[in-house]
């Protein structure tokens, strides 16, 4: 989970940028992130593709253990406001995703982090206006 949270900061943009096939999964708590082999191929400029979206899973950051709250929150502060932007704009961008946010009464505006794990599973987490 800390890596997958950590490598969604920093990768947010680019994990939405590629082909959505999103369905809406109920909410869960997001696995710990591992790394299979070949799950990613490298894309021009050296950087690694994102897998294809599968599914879309929906955590409320209250939902969350305590100690990954503190990781999320870590990632945001260090992320910063175009960081953020960057996210929820590639979130509108992408029709599948930004169907299933509607489809639990949200929109990207609450978002605050994504999680890509290898076999395409995005988890995204929200946080309800204070």
């Amino acid at each position: 989970m800390r890596k997958s949270i950590l490598l969604a900061a920093a990768a947010a943009g680019l994990m939405l940028a590629g082909p959505a096939s999103a369905q809406q999964q109920p909410a869960q708590q997001p696995g710990p992130a591992t790394t299979a082999p070949g799950a990613k191929t490298p894309a021009p400029g050296g950087q690694q593709a994102a897998p294809a979206i599968q599914s879309v899973n929906i955590v409320d950051i209250t939902d969350l253990p305590k100690d990954t709250q503190t990781q999320v929150n870590q990632v945001i502060a260090q992320r910063g406001d175009a960081g953020l932007q960057k996210l929820r704009s590639s979130i509108d961008a992408t029709p599948k995703v930004k169907s299933a946010l509607q489809a639990k009464g949200m929109t990207s505006a609450q978002v605050v982090a994504a999680s890509m794990e290898p076999n395409g599973a995005l988890t995204l987490i929200t946080k309800k206006a204070s």
